[in-house]
């Protein structure tokens, strides 16, 4: 009876304390809400869809979509959850966009190359960015009627109603799946700007039909009401350059103090042609140039003409039921190497997709004897 009696003691105390055991193990940092979402950035494409200078009639492997699809299917499939946009400046640049808008023009039921392009890779949303209005508004509505995304911009105006010319914002709802393996639903606000210098510019395309308000004004309009609609994190694609320069109202490069604003998480970055982050930065203020962070947020500009593929890479952390970015850091990948020798093979079926137009611009610029 004695020996039962010891024995029934000793088993109670393991059952307590694996009970114990069991919820401290429940409670550790390994099953935390975390996940980890990967946004990729093509900007200043400027109708760069080939390996292929026009110019010089002949393959460039430094530029082309046909090459940043590569680096964006890798991306991809190295990350449970990824985003794609691009940040404006894609229809207008080289003898492509030329043929395409003065010579063929967009015809009822058919899809400009660029925006099929865009649809083909499945992007989430694009920004408008400034040369867009280089053809005028006419061609720009018949072009963007075969975009299968959001197209985004916040602080152009229509004159007649005094309302954003644009969608100014999207939330896209995605599910992500976190590091336990556990799916969410993640509302993440995308908005998009431009510099107001398009009113001098496209003067004679746009004056009379909408006006631009400074960057700076938008965003602390709109971020707080995205937040209010229920944003977890909010991107920004930015169609605008990063300097330290004092802000003004007409400044063009204002993604360093984007940075500055409550609210935004991320900053996608481009206009300018340049590589953020990259040594052309080295002395911007407040900046950590290993990460990629001006003010302690993730930035990302990916140069031009399908050259790289900007990449942010958050870690969100959900507390108290709402989500927070805990941590951040940017990158840019190139399509070549500094010699122009290719580094990604061609997507061979963007390829494909675009060759007819490509055949097209150069049959013409055969024509004309170029």
């Amino acid at each position: 009876m004695k020996g039962l009696t010891l024995f029934l003691i000793s088993f109670s105390l393991f059952i307590a304390t694996g009970s114990s055991l069991a919820y401290a193990e429940e409670a550790t940092p390994n099953k935390q809400e975390i996940v980890r979402l990967r946004i990729l950035e093509t900007t200043d494409l400027h109708a760069s869809l080939l390996n292929y200078d026009y110019y010089q009639t002949k393959v460039d492997n430094r530029i082309g979509l046909v090459k940043t699809a590569t680096l964006i299917r890798k991306a991809r499939k190295e990350a449970d959850n990824s985003l794609l946009f691009d940040n404006g400046d894609h229809l207008k640049g080289n003898p492509l966009g030329e043929y395409l808008a003065r010579i063929r023009g967009i015809h009822k039921g058919k899809i400009h190359p660029v925006y099929r392009a865009f649809n083909y890779l499945k992007y989430d949303a694009i920004a408008v960015g400034n040369h867009e209005f280089n053809y005028g508004l006419k061609f720009l509505h018949a072009a963007l009627k075969g975009a299968k995304m959001p197209i985004l911009n916040a602080n152009v105006y229509s004159v007649k109603s005094n309302t954003p010319y644009f969608t100014p914002y999207v939330i896209l709802k995605r599910t992500v799946v976190d590091q336990n393996g556990l799916k969410h639903e993640l509302k993440v606000g995308v908005i998009s700007f431009m510099p107001t210098q398009i009113m001098k510019w496209d003067r004679a395309n746009l004056e009379g039909k909408v006006f631009a308000k400074p960057i700076m004004d938008s965003a602390k309009e709109f971020v707080p009401i995205m937040k209010a609609k229920g944003a977890d994190i909010i991107i920004a694609l930015a169609h605008t350059g990063i300097s330290s320069e004092p802000y003004n109202p007409e400044s063009e490069d204002a993604v360093y103090y984007l940075t500055k604003i409550p609210g935004i998480d991320a900053v996608l970055s481009g206009h300018s042609h340049s590589v953020f982050p990259g040594p052309v930065y080295k002395h911007l203020p407040h900046t950590n140039m290993e990460k990629g962070k001006i003010h302690g947020k993730p930035v990302v500009m990916a140069g031009a003409f399908g050259s790289r593929l900007g990449i942010i890479d958050l870690k969100l952390k959900k507390s108290a039921g709402k989500w927070k970015v805990i941590d951040g850091e940017a990158q840019t990948l190139p399509i070549a190497d500094d010699s122009g020798k290719s580094l990604v093979p061609t997507d061979k079926g963007l390829y494909q997709l675009l060759k007819p137009e490509h055949q097209e611009t150069v049959d013409f610029i055969k024509k004309l004897g170029l």
